[in-house]
């Protein structure tokens, strides 16, 4: 969004002016980017590496896949989240499948909920997320204990999901306000 921006407003035109070659500037936001990606990378690594050693992580997955299907359905297509289950199997080492079934089951559960309530807000929406992280957890434990026989500390796995429940509220005002820019700049682009 910031380099958007950059050349919306023609700051490029900027350092154009100053004599930067659009090499330069290219290589200026390639090693911003890169040098944010990696900070990104390595900081949220340590960090759930450490939270998850002291059972307290969260998935952050569940949260973007309840608030996306719940307030804008068409982001997200099934199929694009039964691949992204998919790839999250594939890197946390799991049974294929197992994240696909989670996801799509949180896809399930919020098109009920889309259908039922009329009045959306921020209350009713993470009290039926404690609900949905709950059915999903016990189908994870269900599937992964009983039908794999993977060991699994239930009080991790439920500490887990607690931790995922209270930091709902946060990421659900940050993502609400990602939609409205995307919203904001749909609509400036339809104007135009």
């Amino acid at each position: 969004m910031f380099f958007l921006h950059l050349y919306d407003r023609d700051e490029i035109l900027i350092f154009k002016n100053y004599g930067v070659k659009n090499s330069d500037i290219i290589k200026i936001i390639s090693y911003i980017t890169f040098g944010f990606g990696i900070f990104l990378i390595l900081g949220f690594y340590t960090v759930s590496s450490n939270l998850k050693n002291n059972y307290l992580s969260f998935k952050i997955s569940y949260i973007i896949v309840f608030f996306w299907s719940l307030k804008r359905p068409e982001y997200l297509g099934y199929g694009f989240i039964f691949l992204a289950g998919i790839l999250n199997d594939v890197i946390q080492n799991n049974p294929l499948g197992i994240s696909s079934i989670e996801y799509l089951s949180i896809c399930v559960l919020t098109a009920f909920v889309r259908r039922r309530i009329i009045l959306q807000n921020l209350i009713y929406d993470w009290v039926f997320f404690l609900i949905s992280i709950l059915i999903v957890g016990s189908i994870n434990y269900i599937i992964l204990v009983y039908i794999f026989n993977i060991p699994i500390v239930y009080n991790g796995l439920l500490l887990g999901l607690f931790a995922t429940f209270l930091i709902y509220p946060i990421l659900a005002k940050i993502l609400s306000w990602i939609d409205n820019i995307v919203q904001a700049s749909i609509n400036d682009k339809k104007n135009q």
